[in-house]
């Protein structure tokens, strides 16, 4: 069939549908008339032969120098090349080889060589040594392999794992079966350097990259079936918002299972934690799906029907796989076209029972941060810092953690992360370490007793005295696995592989396997004189926690991570930020980030012909410059030229200067029109963005046509000057510059559209920049989430639903009916998108004066059907009010939230001055919560109230520790 979308039916698609494995009770009843066909096909399944495709993982062969090849076995003569390379590496890390090490050495040399691996850390080794010999930044390690010290002296980790108590039993010991995963972080831009030289190393035949097998989640098969039956797109979203938003939802439990705990159990409620108002959602899903006949409900069927089905391949982010020959000689391969690698047809969670070894080559988005802003840091400063021997006890560092400034840092931004780090004020590196293994679902509830033990506001208690040594850095709360693992074997007197079992079975809830070792546990700390009832309660507790209890290993090498770009940001805010920026991906991100350095005091100024580079840099004030290669219509080609041309000739003086001096065409109408949206040539004052594009009364040409044109005369004049026999002409043959005459600049409005469309954000900043407490707090629904509801507002949950928006107006028109009635349109815009609005009859009369161009609304209306007309529906606008006056006429009552811990004078006295100053009718609320206790104060405004001012939005949003709740009328 033509696969035609325009043409209804014509998609490409099977004429039936009997396309599928069919059972054997319709095999035997299609083929009734040839039943000898079910029997032949039996013989030849009995003559299959079942292979066993599991096998050992082969190793590739690593290349190792004569001298060690002493074994007829290859895995010993590895193992004697990494014991050489390992012993020269400690000489190098630790100064002194003292007892300790070198106990500590012998024990991992012993196990990886029993265990058969050796070849395994070369392989590791090696190509982490090339990729720094290549200039790429590589990750300080992560996961458990940072517990080993062979791994840190042959150059795979930059931890030292016996500074850290870091456990290489965590790691490898000889109870594990599979083969150890040593995962490595890379800079995005260099992790291809890495993986090309693998296969420059190991042969384009011997590496892949791995399969994934994406399937059809709930939304998603909604939106494919959706496509195939032609059920156009704002309805198929429409569908997909009506399935709750919650992780590994299934659409059948959606439209199927009991919708509350009352209707029955694995209800929605309580099995998907779906909220009410969801809820709402799915009964309306469940009402299309229950009408026959209709489009959206057959969709919602064959879904139904479709749903975990596989829908497509893709590759592993990170997977690579190296074999010791020829790939197809091993497994299944295919090739992809967005890899030049072949690609396994096996899945990576099962890639190594067939034999060969998997990789992981991760790209970490912050070790090319970091790679950046030491690059502008050199540019700028002159100064190389060397970022793996910074000092880890930084006041400055410290003091940005306690402040809780660390937007834009690795691990530490979210705000709940920022709020704790507020109340635990690290000191040390350790901290650091322990935050970023608490700050996770279920451990999470620990932190408040490990602030307050910290600072003295609880007593740290051990169960036994021995526990000090291993818990005293995290102020008695057991947080590591390796913690639970150090105490078996001190309390207990677990052997090392035991340890780990027992860290695996906490971890996993292997009942079984506890309930043995719980014996042994307390056999052997009996036997060494502890009380038999303390015991009981040490297991209760590691039960309870050590599920939750995390690797210290991946959270010492993350928090290392964290901390290099703290460093960066506290020591070389504008030159971090600006790599952060580089870094940010989305527009909306790129926003935020701006945002944090307005915060921060740091200037982020727009685009300039004579300061911007290709991306976001640093100029010798210290402010960030808008780069010139995120502007749209301004080519990579153009770019390279602009730059090249000001860094060998210098600065360009004017714009005539600049068009007599570059290529046009490189630079040619288009770029410099983008460039003058984005206000690069602001730098040059004497003409204002709109002069370029104003036609002077009587002209023809607009400015922008006029400078080119003088510019392309002026370039053929030097090239021609410089072909005559009498050498350069006098400068009477110059063409005279065009005088470019005034006209009126452009409004806001103008300038912040031409700004958005070729640089994505309103650079000279947006009006309703003043009133995100106003849109975040008032039930405000976006303009993109409006145009989607208007789209398909008759699969909405509740189309009649009253809506809250807010805009600026962009564009207003007062007209006139054919019958002479007047009616109006306005165009509302946020940051998110626009939207026209009518306004007719009485609409128009009650509302014309808020028609007018740059006026910030707010408004209120609801959908309602169109007179006659079923499936049509209209906007009916209820109240137009300034979105200023918002604040003082539709609270209702303020609540604010705040835990005891963070109630400071100076708050309580902003408070007592903001409400005193500001009366009015509005109620206000403080809940005062402990934690701890779980108790919680509420206070109530009695008597009089306030009106909701400024001062007050300004000071809750700065304040990240309230959590601020406004009721609206």
């Amino acid at each position: 069939m033509n696969d035609d979308v325009h043409l209804k039916d014509r998609r490409f698609k099977f004429p039936n549908d009997q396309f599928y494995f069919k059972t054997s009770e319709e095999m035997a009843t299609l083929f009734k008339d040839i039943p000898e066909s079910i029997d032949n096909t039996n013989r030849i399944v009995d003559k299959v032969e079942v292979l066993n495709l599991k096998k050992d993982i082969l190793l590739p062969a690593f290349p190792i120098p004569k001298e060690f090849q002493v074994h007829a076995d290859s895995n010993l003569n590895q193992w004697e090349f990494l014991r050489h390379i390992t012993m020269e590496g400690a000489k190098e890390r630790y100064t002194d080889i003292t007892p300790e090490v070198q106990e500590r050495l012998d024990f991992e040399l012993f196990t990886i060589k029993t265990m058969g691996f050796a070849g395994y850390f070369l392989i590791v080794s090696d190509f982490i040594k090339a990729g720094r010999n290549l200039g790429v930044f590589v990750g300080p390690g992560r996961g458990s392999a940072a517990g080993s010290v062979v791994a840190y002296c042959i150059g795979i980790t930059n931890i030292d794992p016996m500074k850290y108590n870091l456990l290489f039993e965590r790691f490898l010991n000889p109870d594990r079966k599979s083969m150890p995963d040593i995962d490595t972080d890379f800079d995005d831009e260099g992790r291809q350097k890495v993986i090309d030289y693998v296969v420059n190393k190991y042969g384009q035949n011997q590496v892949a990259q791995i399969i994934t097998y994406g399937t059809m989640a709930a939304k998603m098969s909604i939106k494919d079936v959706a496509r195939v039956m032609d059920l156009p797109l704002a309805e198929s979203n429409a569908l997909a918002k009506l399935v709750p938003d919650r992780p590994g939802i299934e659409l059948r439990r959606v439209l199927h299972a009991p919708l509350t705990t009352k209707e029955g159990e694995k209800s929605l409620e309580e099995k998907d934690n779906v909220g009410p108002d969801e809820l709402e959602g799915v009964k309306k899903l469940r009402e299309i799906y229950n009408k026959e006949n209709t489009l959206e409900g057959l969709v919602l069927h064959e879904a139904e029907r479709l749903e975990g089905s596989v829908r497509n391949t893709g590759i592993h982010a990170a997977g690579i796989i190296i074999a010791p020959r020829d790939l197809t000689e091993l497994i299944p391969v295919c090739v992809a076209k967005d890899s030049t690698l072949w690609v396994t047809q096996i899945e990576g969670n099962i890639i190594e029972d067939s034999g060969v070894i998997k990789m992981d080559f991760l790209g970490l988005k912050t070790l090319t941060i970091l790679k950046n802003a030491l690059r502008l840091i050199k540019e700028n400063h002159g100064v190389e810092i060397e970022i793996d021997t910074i000092p880890l006890d930084d006041e400055k560092t410290f003091k940005l953690y306690q402040h809780g400034d660390t937007i834009g840092t690795f691990q530490f931004e979210s705000p709940g992360m920022q709020k704790y780090l507020r109340d635990l004020k690290p000191d040390k590196f350790d901290d650091l370490i322990a935050m970023n293994a608490l700050y996770r679902p279920g451990p999470i509830g620990y932190i408040p007793n490990f602030i307050d033990r910290k600072h003295g506001k609880e007593k740290i208690t051990y169960d036994l005295p021995i526990m000090s040594e291993y818990l005293e850095e995290t102020y008695g709360i057991t947080v590591y696995q390796e913690q639970v693992m150090l105490l078996a074997q001190s309390i207990g007197g677990f052997s090392k592989g035991d340890a780990d079992v027992l860290r695996k079975a906490m971890g996993k809830k292997q009942k079984s396997v506890l309930d043995k070792m719980k014996g042994q546990f307390i056999a052997g700390a009996t036997a060494k004189g502890h009380e038999a009832e303390k015991l009981e309660k040490i297991w209760t507790d590691w039960e309870a926690f050590a599920q939750y209890a995390f690797n210290k290993s991946h959270s010492t090498c993350y928090a290392f991570v964290a901390y290099q770009t703290a460093y960066l940001k506290a020591h070389y805010p504008s030159e971090y930020m600006a790599a952060v920026l580089n870094n940010a991906g989305s527009i909306e991100k790129i926003t935020f980030f701006m945002e944090e350095c307005k915060r921060m005091g740091l200037a982020v100024l727009g685009p300039d012909i004579n300061e911007s580079k290709k991306g976001f840099a640093v100029n010798k004030v210290g402010a960030i410059r808008f780069g010139l290669g995120g502007l749209k219509g301004v080519g990579e080609a153009a770019v390279d030229s602009l730059i090249e041309e000001r860094e060998n000739k210098g600065h360009f003086t004017s714009i005539f200067d600049m068009v007599k001096r570059t290529n046009h065409r490189t630079v040619n109408k288009k770029t410099i029109e983008s460039l003058i949206y984005a206000g690069a040539f602001d730098c040059f004052k004497e003409i204002h963005r709109a002069q370029y594009f104003n036609i002077p009364q009587g002209e023809m040409k607009t400015g922008i046509e006029r400078i080119i044109a003088w510019g392309q005369a002026q370039q053929s004049i030097t090239a021609g000057n410089s072909n005559t026999l009498f050498g350069d002409l006098p400068s009477v043959m110059e063409v005279p510059q065009p005088k470019i005459l005034p006209c009126e600049v452009w409004t806001l409005t103008e300038l912040l559209d031409h700004e958005k469309e070729v640089t994505g954000i309103f650079m000279s900043g947006h009006p309703l920049d003043h009133f995100k407490f106003e849109i975040y707090h008032y039930g405000i629904t976006s303009m993109s989430d409006f145009n989607e509801i208007k789209e398909a507002v008759a699969l909405q949950a509740n189309p009649g639903k009253a809506l809250r928006l807010a805009g600026l107006v962009t564009d207003a028109q007062h007209r006139v009916t054919k019958t002479g009635r007047n009616f109006g349109s306005f165009t509302l815009e946020d940051f998110s998108g626009k939207s026209e609005f009518m306004l007719w009859s009485d609409d128009y009369v009650k509302f014309s004066n808020y028609l007018e161009k740059g006026k910030n609304l707010f408004l209120t209306g609801h959908f309602k059907n169109r007179w006659g007309k079923e499936n049509e529906f209209e906007f009916k606008v209820t109240t137009i009010i300034l979105l200023e006056s918002i604040k003082q006429l539709l609270t209702k009552q303020l609540i604010i939230s705040i835990e005891a811990r963070h109630l400071s004078a100076p708050m309580v006295e902003f408070f007592d001055k903001n409400l005193k100053l500001h009366k009015g009718r509005s109620g206000i609320k403080f809940q005062i919560r402990e934690p701890k206790s779980q108790c919680k104060v509420s206070l109530y405004s009695m008597e009089s109230g306030f009106e909701m001012n400024e001062e007050m939005a300004h000071f809750l949003q700065e304040n990240g520790e309230l959590e601020v709740q406004v009721v609206s009328q």
